[in-house]
């Protein structure tokens, strides 16, 4: 049986004479309803007033174990008996308690739940933190994050070399097969197959607009797609703090890793359609993808461009393309635009990201997740994980249970990483961001945004100082281009 549990804080005092409110309180990150994984880190919280000077809280299931947190500013659960007390309670509920400390005594507020759902999460997640920056970046890193504690640690961080760090992808979560991009003087695409050696490769060639990018990865892991964008940016002349990143020219092609060639078809690099974000299907005989048709040459009427969900079929035998692009989700029937798809690996189901226009939505407060159904070919707005500010990019858990996407609801400024559940039937669950050991003191004070967070089995077990080493070095491997 668990024991109670009090964390010697600055705050250690016996919740007495308190106040009974009939709200639940208000708390920070908002947990009340949520649904978490079993295997997640303690999910620590402030009240969200900052006024307090003490919170308690008490965690009781339904047969009369307790978990007890308190602190100055923030919970501070300890970390074996919260996930005790989460394994004794897959699928079922538990009850919280909050008790806050303010100029004129103690307040307890009505209880409020958090679901325990069975199914796990992955070990953890990868993500680039970057300032929220236009033109020019700082300090930047591409991390890893154990999601049942608090551990997080650098993979790559571009003190190591000149340049900038992003692109990062895996296959289905397996860090053994990944793929790193490097910008700036020192350009490369670095690659590992079935952990092996990683390898510096330049991604231009004579046939292709540029450098590849935005990777996906085959589940057979012999391929990858890649687009290759010309983009460029600008800010709204009614809005300042708002910039706008489009393409003037964008194409698609796949890399066979065993080849060393790009795959290309003539339907996938037309200079009339804007082709960008490919992923393949669970079953890697499609490809997915948004497309819009090209701006004339000199327009600027972005506020026109409107991205489709498009497919097209892929024989990973031959390497070989459909002789047909079919619509999916038609953005100009909608007056939006899709951007960031993403198959559910178990192959039910398709998230993607719709805004008013564009494909680099991320600065679209307008922007929310849809869920759509692959087997009836229905969309549907995810409610439990939108909000009222922007909705991005996101990435399935290996077990099509959990997404994990970006958010500007915390402060409309940084994008912080939320977890949703999706059952069987399609059903979304309450987001919850990312916990921390004290939440506030960690967000408020860490002026970086979580960028292109995607899931990972295990540790990266990346050699940082090795890698840098390849960035820094003048040899790169060409792409060839299957003729």
């Amino acid at each position: 049986m668990l024991a109670s549990l009090l964390f010697l804080s600055a705050c250690t005092e016996n919740v007495s004479n308190a106040r009974q409110e009939n709200a639940q309180p208000l708390i920070y990150p908002d947990y009340l309803g949520v649904s978490i994984p079993v295997n997640i880190a303690p999910l620590n919280f402030c009240m969200a007033d900052e006024a307090a000077l003490c919170i308690d809280a008490v965690i009781t299931d339904s047969h009369g174990h307790n978990l007890h947190g308190q602190g100055e500013e923030s919970t501070d659960f300890d970390i074996d008996d919260w996930h005790a007390l989460l394994s004794q309670n897959c699928g079922d509920s538990l009850s919280v308690t909050v008790s806050a400390k303010y100029d004129d005594g103690w307040h307890t507020y009505r209880p409020f739940p958090i679901y325990v759902s069975p199914d796990s999460i992955d070990y953890g997640i990868c993500y680039r933190l970057i300032e929220p920056g236009y033109e020019v970046w700082s300090k930047m890193g591409i991390y890893e994050r154990d999601l049942s504690s608090f551990d997080e640690r650098a993979l790559i961080e571009n003190t190591q070399f000149e340049g900038c760090v992003n692109c990062h992808s895996f296959n289905r979560g397996n860090p053994a097969d990944m793929s790193l991009h490097i910008r700036g003087p020192h350009g490369a695409t670095l690659l590992r197959q079935n952990d092996g050696p990683i390898t510096a490769y330049n991604t231009k060639t004579d046939q292709t607009l540029g450098f590849c990018v935005y990777p996906y990865w085959h589940p057979s892991g012999r391929y990858i797609a890649y687009s290759t964008n010309t983009t460029s940016q600008l800010f709204h002349s009614a809005d300042r703090n708002r910039v706008e990143v489009f393409d003037e020219a964008s194409d698609l092609q796949v890399y066979d890793i065993d080849k060393n060639e790009l795959l290309l078809s003539p339907l996938l690099k037309q200079d009339s359609i804007y082709e960008t974000y490919p992923v393949f299907s669970a079953d890697g005989r499609s490809l997915y993808f948004c497309a819009a048709p090209a701006l004339p040459a000199g327009s600027h009427q972005l506020d026109s461009i409107r991205y489709h969900l498009c497919r097209i079929d892929f024989d990973p035998t031959t390497g070989s393309f459909g002789n047909q692009i079919e619509i999916i989700v038609d953005a100009e029937a909608l007056h939006k635009s899709v951007s960031f798809p993403r198959p559910s690996y178990d192959g039910r189901f398709l998230c993607y990201t719709l805004s008013d226009y564009g494909q680099f939505s991320i600065w679209h407060h307008e922007a929310d997740l849809y869920l759509l159904d692959l087997s009836t070919g229905e969309s549907c707005l995810m409610t439990g994980a939108n909000s009222e500010d922007t909705e991005s990019f996101h990435n399935w858990s290996t077990n099509s249970r959990w997404l994990v996407f970006s958010s500007r609801r915390d402060d409309g400024l940084f994008t912080r990483p939320y977890f949703c559940h999706i059952d069987a039937k399609g059903g979304v669950s309450k987001a919850f961001m990312l916990p921390q050991r004290n939440p506030r003191r960690f967000y408020r004070g860490r002026f970086f945004s979580f960028n292109v967070p995607d899931f990972i089995i295990g540790p990266t077990h990346f050699d940082g100082d090795k890698a840098s080493q390849l960035i820094n070095n003048e040899y790169r491997k060409d792409f060839g281009v299957r003729q």
